[in-house]
């Protein structure tokens, strides 16, 4: 079952990473073009504030694919002086703290995202752009990282149990310098 939910994560999040992937690229072009118009007297207007608002909520979806990944820094050097056990317990020991932390992220962006609705809030820039239309994907990634998180921390936990040492650290480890020089 651990093995399952680990793949279909894995699998929802490179259409994530690939759905990210096409709008930080649309942003790319949006920009390239203002710029070109620029050399001719004209402008979109507001690129920075959307490239910003691009940026906000690709980091926020992205990080449960760089989870998944492995690719958030870790330091290790207590974990890798242990054997598979200890390596495994210091792996949940961060994933307690990466859940536990991104939840609480997650939980109070929704305020946020309320109290723009609520007010009918609007950027203070010459757009004027609703902030909830930006709010409301920027909490979504939010929230599906800490629901990635939740799931991928049960996986591990359910891994660690049945002994599978190698597996669980296959999903939720930490990459050592001489493994990524390799």
């Amino acid at each position: 079952m651990a093995d399952q939910i680990l793949s279909v994560l894995r699998k929802l999040n490179r259409w994530v990473a690939i759905l990210i992937g096409v709008m930080l690229l649309a942003c790319v072009v949006f920009v390239l073009l203002d710029i070109t118009l620029r050399q001719t007297g004209s402008s979109f207007g507001g690129t920075d504030e959307i490239s910003g608002y691009v940026m906000a909520v690709a980091t926020a979806w992205g990080m449960g694919f760089a989870m998944l990944e492995l690719g958030h820094v870790r330091i290790d050097i207590l974990r890798s002086r242990v054997g598979a056990l200890g390596r495994s317990l210091f792996d949940i020991f961060s994933m307690i703290v990466l859940t536990g932390t991104i939840s609480l992220i997650a939980f109070r962006c929704w305020p946020v995202v309320e109290k723009s609705i609520a007010n009918g809030s609007r950027a203070n820039t010459s757009l004027e752009t609703p902030l909830w239309i930006v709010q409301v994907p920027w909490f979504a990634g939010w929230a599906w990282f800490a629901a990635m998180a939740w799931l991928t921390l049960v996986a591990a936990v359910v891994l660690v149990l049945q002994g599978r040492f190698e597996t669980a650290e296959t999903a939720i480890g930490a990459f050592s310098e001489q493994e990524s020089a390799a």
